[in-house]
């Protein structure tokens, strides 16, 4: 009952009825019976009158592409080989590993097969025996559909035949509302918006028949009735990604095609909507409900759609959200190495990049930042998500040194950088929205485009117990735990209870250093009041650290336990030394840890560890200046 009651007070009553209601809706059957299965088919347009629409998209069709973008060999040898592994059937799953995919049904990790037959709401998401249902939805998004297109504009090939056929066959082998490619309507609607990219290329191609047209048309339009009827569930229970790319769906497809019946409806509907998450999840200061650098990602890139789309027609959106967008962009170039491109490996990572329009890193958030910014207006580096985009965009002639310190108290978030070309991130924040891991007052250190001192990661979101409570919890990242405790008590699935309510942190600068002073209130599964202060200071043009970390009012007999995750680099780099209150020297123990830079991929790595029991440890690190 005190779990019920924490679940009531964090996430609001109106969540707990919308949740027991849909559940009611889905055990009666009401719901199934709100998602039809092989609904008659209707021309809505034919594929010469929507070749005449009045409606821009990016670009008018793949002869309107000017031939100004231009491969280095390293980017043309990328494309290439990923090509090739697609030939071979087999497909780049999170921007981490080549799968081989038979089907649209098959998981490729345990050779699970789903039913197709069987109606989308009789599937679960979460199945010991299915494994994780995201990757047999990953090749369902149809991102893959952008290498395909890439190689036909950059390698001279024409590949609309194979884009066809790939998009015919998802639809012969998956029935309209059942299987688990219906499962989740953030799916559907990136499905949708790849679909409709790949249609535009190639518009002017033969191999876009009548028929295919109007067999395409069909699905789209019921992939939307489905979204626009569990929009709720994604607006009021997931609260998160989903719902922004969700509502956006609705306003793009209303817009872009215009014969279907309800487009009206969805596109006003989809753009309030839009609007309305836009200014609820991303924070006045910028950041983002999901406490994710690549979820905060996902919704840069959605942001540019909407963005580029609503201005090609001539619409706007309310001005909160290009304040939103433009906040964003602050807040996550603050956090960037600007050597490599990479944000820290903070948050919840499921390796979505739903548009991958270039041969970057995964980890390099550049191209999808300059894209966002050519879309405002903003000066930046010219990427090839710009010329996708149809914008093009320059450096400024010369720019300010990006150094000093940053403070986002709305997400809880404190940087500061540095000439020597160090990045320091701090996490210190209080939730009024869902945690999604226990890991306040975490530390990530970068010298020199290394991240020193780093985040494990989040590994995989289906997997043993074991995995979910290490990535998810305070022993994966760089702060302190309590014995064994978390910040915040574990719950099924992606729940925390006992959220960290109360949170405090700033910046002071002191004749030649940078001090940082944070503290929250934590571990209430253990204690009320227990408070964890943590101290950093960072010595200007050094590189040295010094962290000081107390507990208060926690039990005498549970000690103080400091962990670090430092890279491969960092171990033969950086010196690490700890001590007590009286100055006393501490041992550092060297542990095994856990280290997942891609979803789904997770490596040992060596992690340091302090415990003390007076509940204060003095950490001093120096980097040597040669890295």
């Amino acid at each position: 009952m005190k779990k019920v009651l924490n679940i009531v007070t964090n996430m609001g009553p109106r969540y707990v009825a919308f949740r027991l209601w849909y559940e009611v809706r889905r055990r009666t059957g009401l719901l199934k019976a709100a998602f039809p299965t092989q609904p008659p088919s209707e021309a809505y347009s034919s594929l010469a009158a929507w070749k005449k629409l009045h409606v821009r998209f990016l670009f008018e069709a793949k002869e309107s592409l000017a031939e100004g973008m231009k491969l280095s060999e390293e980017e043309r040898q990328k494309l290439v080989d990923q090509l090739n592994e697609y030939r071979q059937g087999r497909l780049l799953m999170f921007s981490a590993t080549y799968y081989e995919v038979t089907d649209w049904l098959t998981n490729p990790s345990n050779g699970y097969r789903y039913d197709a037959n069987k109606h989308w709401t009789d599937i679960p998401d979460l199945s010991p025996i299915a494994g994780d249902i995201k990757y047999v939805w990953e090749k369902s998004r149809f991102a893959f559909l952008y290498p395909l297109i890439r190689g036909d504009f950059h390698l001279g090939e024409n590949n609309a035949e194979t884009v066809f056929q790939e998009i015919e066959n998802w639809i012969d082998a998956n029935p309209i509302n059942c299987g688990p490619n219906w499962r989740c309507s953030q799916e559907i609607s990136l499905r949708v918006l790849n679909w409709t990219f790949a249609l535009h290329y190639y518009k002017n191609s033969s191999a876009l028949t009548e028929a295919r047209f109007e067999k395409i048309m069909h699905v789209l339009y019921w992939q939307m009735r489905h979204v626009e009827e569990n929009i709720h569930f994604s607006r009021i229970a997931v609260r998160n990604n989903h719902a922004i790319t969700e509502t956006l769906a609705l306003y793009l497809v209303g817009l872009l095609y215009p014969f279907f019946p309800e487009a009206p409806r969805w596109k006003q509907r989809g753009k309030k909507w839009f609007e309305d998450e836009i200014a609820y999840q991303i924070y006045e200061d910028g950041t983002f409900l999901q406490f994710s650098m690549n979820y905060h990602r996902v919704v840069i890139q959605l942001l540019t759609w909407a963005i580029r789309l609503s201005e090609l027609n001539g619409e706007f959106f309310s001005e909160r959200v290009y304040h939103r967008a433009k906040a964003s962009l602050q807040f996550l170039r603050a956090c960037q190495d600007t050597q490599t491109g990479w944000l820290p490996n903070y948050g919840n990572n499921d390796g979505a990049l739903f548009f991958p329009l270039n041969a970057a890193h995964y980890r390099d958030y550049r191209p999808q930042l300059s894209a966002l910014e050519a879309a405002l207006g903003v000066p930046s580096q010219m990427t090839e998500d710009c010329f996708w985009f149809g914008t093009t965009t320059i450096l400024p002639p010369t720019q300010k040194p990006f150094t000093g310190t940053f403070s986002f108290e709305k997400g809880g978030y404190y940087v500061v950088r540095d000439v020597d070309e160090s990045v320091t991130f701090i996490r210190c924040g209080a939730y009024k929205d869902r945690p999604f891991q226990a890991d306040n007052l975490h530390l990530d250190m970068w010298v020199n485009g290394q991240n020193l001192l780093r985040d494990a990661g989040s590994y995989l979101y289906n997997t043993d117990e074991k995995w979910v409570r290490y990535f998810a919890g305070t022993a994966s990242h760089n702060t302190v735990m309590l014995g064994t405790y978390d910040q915040m008590l574990k719950g099924p699935r992606f729940v925390w209870y006992n959220w960290v309510k109360k949170a405090a942190a700033s910046w002071e600068q002191r004749d030649e250093t940078w001090i940082f002073e944070g503290q929250i209130e934590a571990f209430a599964q253990v204690g009320k009041g227990i408070i964890h202060r943590r101290k950093v200071q960072k010595k200007q043009g050094e590189l040295v650290w010094v962290i000081e970390d107390w507990l208060e009012n926690a039990p005498a007999d549970l000690p103080m336990y400091q962990i670090w995750h430092p890279s491969e680099v960092a171990e033969n780099s950086v010196e690490l030394t700890a001590f007590d209150k009286q100055g006393n020297p501490l041992v550092i123990l060297q542990e095994e840890g856990w280290y997942s830079g891609f979803y789904g991929k997770k490596e040992a790595c060596k992690r340091w560890a302090i415990s003390h029991s007076e509940h204060y440890i003095r950490t001093e690190v120096f980097v040597e200046s040669g890295l």
